[in-house]
């Protein structure tokens, strides 16, 4: 169960960094360039413990499946970027992947 609190804290440290991306403004804005950084070290450091016991593969469609959907929801509040029809049926499929990954997939952990 740790692993996925891991995977979980890594997902959301990505998302965090890919965020604060935009707003870094190529690195040009201190704040959202530390974020960006510190973001990224917390991601794949919590990714690093998590493939302890969660198989690279089904760790790395956790964190991307996840990833796009969570970074597009805040593009959508933070930037006011619209999502539409087709973004949303993808972004829903992508969720529906991971869960059909974890419930159905007898390779989720060593």
């Amino acid at each position: 169960m740790r692993e996925w609190l891991f995977l979980s804290v890594a997902i959301l440290g990505e998302v965090a960094a890919t965020s604060a991306l935009k707003a870094s403004d190529g690195f040009s804005k201190l704040t959202p360039s530390v974020i960006v950084i510190v973001g990224y070290v917390v991601a794949f450091y919590f990714l690093s413990l998590a493939l302890k016991s969660i198989p690279i593969g089904v760790a790395y469609a956790v964190w991307a499946g996840l990833g796009v959907v969570l970074v597009a929801m805040a593009a959508w509040v933070i930037y006011d970027q619209k999502l539409d029809l087709a973004s949303i049926i993808g972004m829903g499929f992508i969720v529906v992947g991971v869960i059909i990954l974890n419930v159905f997939s007898k390779s989720n952990i060593h």
